[in-house]
């Protein structure tokens, strides 16, 4: 046994591992997941993985038992989100492995460290087409960043070991083990390795010195710079860099909807995020700016509308990203640095000098005072700017916010400034409905003592709502608000604005009543129709040591604003219904 694996021995609360026994492939991997410092297991057992949970049985680990395997991978994505430790999640072969499906491809283009275990039938079934048999390993090759089908119990610590180290370095994201019954049952004696050597698997976390000073060149040359932050930063752990580079050069900063939380939006040099539903300011600075920073960031179709041609027209475009793959793949890019943003910044920061910004600051600054954020309120209708204004009011920005997709997200992204990283968690590049509820579960039991909100759709919320079990069993406080307009808002704006108000099947009117439901469940609910109501029955959520749902009944026809029609550029932008 070596000394680092032998340090881990009892320490933060870790039992004690014996090598050199004889035991089974499913306590293999138990001892390798307490090496690997796993506190929290999200799952759902089955046939395939009853040696894994009879292993599990009076084990250390703290099991959350959810109610679907959709819930147990968001769960444990909010987890790692929350925390930037690697979720780790466990189903059965068959359906159980099929029902994460969704959940892998949420964190993969979210780059979020994810463990998924799955069962499978034994070797010896394989391709026969035996009861809940399926090829997960084929199944998820495309949404993972690695899968390993595990064929003999020797091979299994070298495996879990590999899992985590790619999961957690370079671009982080999910991998996959399956196992097959045979080989948990299987006995051999428990070894563990002390490094991870992946042919091929490289990855460049410290930029080299030409490209840092070609970046910091770049930067004192402009005038009006602006930087663009991305799910990089927080990833990276870089917010601290960013904050004093920023000010350091005095350069403003633009989230996008990934980074947001790695800049805060309460800062004087932060413009908010950018794009199809960004603020006036942000799509002006870049449409503006002679230099634009790309840090951790994909310059995706949210930002760009697809017209990277005409996407930051008069600017020089500099992007640092730890995946090689990113850099130019979508925009046309002048300087590009590869490497982890949080070393980048650390080296590029002895090296900056202020830039001549100050004009341009004014000017950016001059904008958000004409341009805000803004809606029409009224005494005894509810509008959802309105929660969220709300929701950030009250709990002064501190809270931990997290989202299902839809217009509500778009609203939270707008109207709660966040002052911190790994504050906002939300489906961004896959959009998965049903997200937002099961992730705030993973991000209260990662902080216990932190506020956690989770803004969800009367449509999202119903499709994983069950897990309000959860809460209740394990005393969870997750306070949710169920941004209710009895409809499915995003599909219903878009019909209204491009498909002359043909609203094709978005009724959600026949939808549960949401505070007996979450009654049955044993939460307390709540609801509230006006300003007013709004009011006051948040306060009594906010002051009950519980979980609470509350259904916020707003107004129907609210649309989302500003915004960029897909297929027009950043200039095209309609601030609001008038």
């Amino acid at each position: 046994m070596s000394v680092q694996i032998a340090e881990l021995q009892g320490k933060n609360g870790l039992p004690p591992v014996k090598f050199g026994e004889e035991v089974t492939g499913a306590e293999t991997l138990l001892r390798c997941l307490i090496l690997e410092q796993v506190e929290y297991i999200f799952g759902y057992p089955g046939g395939a993985v009853l040696p894994i949970y009879d292993s599990l049985y009076g084990s250390y680990f703290k099991h959350i038992l959810t109610r679907h395997e959709q819930g147990a991978i968001h769960a444990a994505d909010g987890y790692a989100r929350a925390t930037g430790k690697p979720g780790v999640v466990i189903a059965t072969s068959g359906p159980g492995a099929t029902n994460l499906v969704t959940g892998i491809a949420t964190a993969q283009m979210d780059s979020v460290p994810l463990v998924c275990i799955t069962g499978n039938v034994p070797q010896s079934l394989i391709g026969t087409d035996a009861f809940q048999e399926a090829n997960i390993t084929g199944i998820t090759i495309p949404i993972t960043k690695h899968s390993y089908f595990v064929r003999d119990v020797r091979d299994l610590p070298r495996i879990v070991k590999e899992a985590f180290h790619i999961a957690t370095t370079g671009r982080p994201g999910p991998v996959l083990i399956d196992i097959p019954k045979d080989v948990s049952n299987a006995v051999a004696p428990f070894h563990y390795p002390e490094k991870v050597e992946i042919r091929a698997y490289k990855s460049t976390v410290v930029p080299s010195d030409e490209e840092v000073q070609k970046f910091v060149q770049v930067i004192s040359e402009a005038k009006r710079p602006v930087i663009m932050a991305g799910g990089g930063i927080i990833s990276s752990g870089a917010d601290k860099e960013l904050r004093a580079f920023a000010e350091a050069a005095r350069i403003p900063v633009i989230n996008t909807f990934m980074g947001l939380g790695g800049f805060p939006g309460v800062h004087e040099l932060s413009l908010g995020m950018p794009g199809m539903h960004g603020n006036y300011t942000a799509n002006q600075a870049l449409l503006n700016a002679d230099c634009v920073i790309g840090l951790g960031a994909r310059f995706d179709d949210r930002i760009t509308m697809g017209r990277t041609k005409e996407f930051a027209p008069k600017a020089r475009i500099v992007h640092v990203d730890i995946d090689p793959a990113e850099l130019g793949k979508n925009v046309e890019t002048a300087i590009k640095v590869t490497g982890d943003v949080k070393s980048t910044l650390e080296k590029a920061l002895p090296l900056v000098s202020r830039c001549d910004s100050e004009e341009w600051i004014a000017q950016l600054k001059k904008w958000q005072a004409e341009y805000p954020y803004s809606y029409k309120k009224e005494d005894q209708v509810l509008k959802p700017q309105e929660v969220i204004e709300l929701l950030y009011e009250s709990t002064d920005g501190e809270a931990i916010i997290t989202t299902d997709v839809g217009q509500h997200q778009m609203w939270a992204a707008q109207y709660y400034k966040f002052k911190h990283t790994r504050s906002f968690i939300s489906s961004g590049g896959l959009g998965t409905m049903g997200f937002g509820f099961p992730a705030a579960i993973g991000a209260q039991i990662a902080h216990p003592d932190r506020t956690v909100i989770a803004v969800v759709g009367d449509g999202g919320f119903q499709m994983t709502n069950q897990e309000l079990a959860i809460l209740s069993q394990y005393k969870v406080p997750v306070k949710v608000a169920i941004i209710n307009n009895q409809c499915l808002g995003m599909v219903r704006q878009w019909q209204e604005l491009f498909y002359d108000n043909r609203y094709s099947e978005i009724d959600l009117t026949c939808s549960p009543d949401f505070v007996k439901l979450s009654e049955a469940y044993g939460v307390k609910g709540l609801r509230a129709s006006t300003p007013e109501e709004a009011k006051a029955v948040w306060a009594e959520a906010l002051q009950h040591d519980g979980p609470v749902v509350v259904d916020f009944r707003v107004a129907q026809g609210e649309n989302v604003y500003p915004m960029v029609a897909a297929g027009n550029t950043l200039d095209q932008m309609v601030l609001g219904d008038e």
